[in-house]
């Protein structure tokens, strides 16, 4: 039997909790009391999509944002405790993408591993620089697709995972703000009830006909390689490190 075979039959009373097609793996957690919150324009809830009709002349470039709050917490030291002294949460977020081409090209772009893709090449989606500290106005990190070439990409999957810091969501309320021009900006803020898991996939980008349809998936996962299964992408995943 070999090792593609093994897995599978490893996992085959799992499968059926992974709704990704040629998955390897079962579904992250799914988060199952999402209100619609009033910075959700569109996609409030797991599962729920939106279809964008392409332009005449294709789609100019396009910006995926992610951005979060570097709050404060009380800090758990006795004397900190006492005194209800309040510390900055030294929190490093990063928003990464799997993609597929059309040609059956799949890979990643991420700082870890100094994966940053490109924009006039393939796989025509790059990231902008690492913001480590979630303190800048605006987006803290966003990437660019290239959608005068969104007729050869298949799709992409959204994620966002925190490379340093306490794995709590809640503590940093991220959101991924995905601005088509021409369009209304759709924005996708996860559920924040999952601890303990440092990567949450919000978003999924299809293309359907040239057109774009957009997911949320809201799934949170350990890491990269339970993501991977999951999804069915099959990369390899060695450890790595992001540039200084």
């Amino acid at each position: 039997m070999s090792s593609q075979e093994s897995l599978s039959n490893a996992s085959k009373s799992r499968l059926e909790f992974s709704r990704h097609g040629n998955s390897l793996g079962a579904a992250g957690y799914v988060c199952r009391n999402q209100e619609t919150a009033g910075n959700n324009d569109f996609l409030g809830r797991s599962g729920d999509s939106i279809a964008v009709s392409p332009p005449k002349d294709g789609f100019d470039k396009i910006n995926v944002g992610a951005a979060w709050d570097n709050d404060t917490a009380l800090s758990k030291s006795m004397i900190g405790r006492l005194l209800k002294i309040e510390k900055k949460l030294d929190i490093d977020l990063d928003l990464g993408c799997l993609y597929e081409m059309q040609d059956g090209t799949r890979g990643a772009v991420q700082a870890f591993g100094e994966l940053f893709g490109s924009f006039d090449e393939a796989p025509y989606i790059q990231l902008s620089g690492d913001e480590r500290t979630g303190d800048a106005e605006g987006d803290d990190e966003y990437m660019l697709i290239n959608g005068q070439k969104w007729s050869e990409i298949k799709r992409v999957i959204l994620y966002i995972y925190i490379y340093k810091g306490a794995q709590d969501w809640a503590q940093v309320a991220p959101q991924i703000q995905l601005r088509i021009p021409g369009e209304k900006q759709i924005v996708v803020t996860p559920s924040v009830h999952s601890k303990n898991l440092s990567l949450c996939v919000v978003a999924g980008l299809e293309n359907n006909r040239n057109g774009m349809n957009v997911t949320n998936y809201t799934e949170f996962f350990p890491g990269h390689e339970e993501m991977d299964r999951a999804f069915g992408w099959g990369l390899q995943w060695d450890d790595g490190h992001k540039g200084e």
